[in-house]
């Protein structure tokens, strides 16, 4: 069986949908970060059968609204003297800028490359969100 120590001081990232930490760590940027992540892939789950986990070994500031896009399921746990001080739970945001790019190739974002790239939650149920722009839908995730 796999051990990993756990951190005395960071964020562990929980019940991410099995084999999606990597994306997670992509759009996090945590690959940028100058402390050590631990990824660790289909771990046995009581309440998903199977889930993946990322264990960042210091504290830093965690954008919600784009883990909350990416899987509002995942837990945030911050801990401190290796223990869990809090928990986070995350929900779909109202609204992601610059997360994905709109690949609408006539919306106003294609050709003015400086102009935010924002979606608005349209449909809670379906995770669909959509450019304000030009009303084109984000990537499923």
């Amino acid at each position: 069986m796999l051990k990993v120590d756990a951190i005395d001081k960071g964020i562990v990232l929980d019940h991410i949908k099995a084999n999606h930490s990597p994306q997670v760590f992509h759009y996090l940027g945590l690959a940028d970060m100058d402390c050590p992540v631990a990824i660790m892939r289909r771990v046995k789950s009581n309440k998903l059968g199977v889930k993946d986990i990322i264990k960042i070994s210091d504290k830093i500031d965690i954008d919600l609204k784009v883990l909350g896009y990416l899987d509002p399921d995942i837990t945030v746990n911050i801990i401190e003297d290796g223990k869990t001080i809090e928990k986070k739970k995350l929900e779909l945001p109202e609204e992601i800028v610059n997360v994905e790019k709109c690949k609408n190739p006539r919306c106003i974002t294609s050709v003015e490359q400086e102009i935010d790239h924002i979606f608005r939650l349209a449909d809670r149920e379906k995770r669909i969100y959509r450019c304000i722009y030009c009303d084109s839908a984000a990537p499923k995730r």
